[in-house]
């Protein structure tokens, strides 16, 4: 991605670019705030009934996101067909697909929800929950479970409404469903003295809402277009074959975080706990700003898929270096910010003095490696959007196999968390960048029609 690539385009055009680009990209990442408020909100309400409650509010939490997240593909890779058909000018087909995705999500949800119901002690007790913490953690995962189905209803809509340009619903239903979030938790655990139960049921009260309102949108959207509502099972098995590629790149992603946190906790230099709870917060900073780059990722699915559905690949040239230019500009905006700020950030968070000092190298590592996160997240989006997803699976695994050996050569030879964090930034994030940049630099991702 180079200049060279936007050289025929003006700089009307390229203000053009720049307006799609945030006009999706905003409210994407306002979305993608208000996701983890969710969580927040609940703890901050459970965290007031007792640390046994806060603690299995934390591991039920556990395996519900361990279960949405493998399911993100339901959005990327919804984004990206329903994009490629708008493109060609097949809005039926497009909303048909999206569709397909729903019903996907709604069979996923139903399989996966009762096998939990049933075993959520003994998964409460495999994510490390012990007698004490188990009970409270069973009560709320057997209840907070009858909320995957809407929230996998969720992914595959916003997915449908990302494809169609439009990031604002997705939006409004977040901030709707964490207000109703809120005063149903207070409400339900305190007002009504449900407890931790009350707390579950308010979420899925208010995940059942916000799925409502999205699929209720695309449900619209598709009568208008006089596409059939019924499941297809042909357009559902599609739309699950796609999306294997997509969750065995999220399992990449997922296990080398799982990795690099094992590392921490076997390192030989320094207190564990300190190291553990800097890491801890150094990794909460890096989530943050990378939702600030996933916004543009998200900005990237939907207009490759849009400008290869049209079969115009010179737009799609144009639209990835537009947005790699920026990817880069904000990683290196949020990495000055990151930096100038990592003396006084651990005060937010900790008054053990210890992880405060330790914290400022750590967080100065992550700074340096925020331009070259912000071209990985972009590059990523462009793939995604562009239904390569079989490239991105194979290139999560290699980039795994090149990881794991460095990050425990850094914890075999006496590195502490800094030289871990180094070898997070270089060995994994530079190997990302590696296998990205040489396939947006080929033509075998430019695959162009409906």
């Amino acid at each position: 991605m180079t200049p060279a690539d936007t050289k025929n385009y003006s700089k009307t055009d390229r203000r053009g670019l720049d307006k799609q680009i945030w006009r999706l990209a905003i409210p994407a990442f306002l979305a993608l705030v208000a996701e983890p408020l969710f969580l927040l909100a609940d703890s901050a309400i459970v965290g007031h009934l007792g640390t046994r409650e806060l603690a299995g509010l934390g591991v039920a939490g556990v395996v519900l996101q361990t279960i949405v997240g493998l399911c993100v593909f339901l959005a990327y890779g919804t984004t990206a067909s329903v994009a490629r058909r708008i493109g060609a000018g097949d809005t039926a087909g497009a909303l048909r697909q999206g569709i397909d995705g729903i019903w996907l999500a709604v069979i996923i949800g139903v399989v996966v929800t009762v096998p939990v119901m049933v075993l959520a002690e003994p998964l409460s007790r495999a994510v490390g929950a012990g007698d004490e913490v188990a009970g409270p953690a069973t009560t709320y995962l057997r209840i907070a479970v009858l909320g995957v189905t809407p929230l996998l209803m969720m992914l595959a809509a916003t997915g449908v409404l990302r494809g169609l340009q439009d990031t604002r619903t997705p939006l409004v239903a977040a901030v709707v469903a964490n207000v109703l979030n809120i005063v149903l938790n207070l409400g339900l655990v305190y007002g009504a003295g449900l407890g931790i139960a009350g707390s579950a049921i308010g979420s899925v009260i208010a995940q059942v809402l916000a799925a409502a309102m999205l699929t209720y949108v695309v449900v619209r959207a598709a009568r208008a277009e006089s596409v059939p509502l019924r499941p297809d099972a042909p357009g559902i098995r599609a739309a699950a074959r796609a999306g294997v590629a997509l969750v065995v790149r999220t399992l990449t992603l997922r296990v080398a975080l799982l990795v690099t946190t094992y590392a921490v906790t076997h390192l030989a230099v320094g207190d564990q706990a300190v190291g553990l709870a800097t890491h801890q917060i150094a990794f909460t900073l890096w989530t943050f700003l990378a939702f600030v780059l996933d916004a543009i990722a998200i900005a990237a699915q939907a207009l490759t898929g849009r400008s290869l559905g049209a079969g115009d690949t010179r737009e799609t040239r144009a639209i990835t270096a537009r947005m790699v230019w920026w990817g880069v500009v904000i990683g290196v905006a949020t990495g000055v910010l990151l930096a100038s700020l990592s003396p006084f950030l651990g005060a937010l968070f900790t008054e053990d003095r210890a992880v405060r000092e330790l914290l400022v190298p750590v967080a100065i590592v992550a700074a340096i490696a925020q331009p070259i996160a912000g071209v990985v997240f972009v590059l990523d989006g462009v793939l995604i959007g562009a239904g390569d997803g079989r490239y991105l699976a194979w290139g999560g695994v290699w980039t795994l196999v090149a990881y794991v050996p460095l990050v425990a050569l850094a914890v075999a030879l006496g590195g502490g968390l800094v030289w871990v964090w180094i070898t997070f930034a270089v060995g994994f994030m530079g190997a990302r960048f590696v296998v990205l940049t040489l396939r947006a630099r080929s033509d075998h991702w430019l695959v162009t029609g409906a």
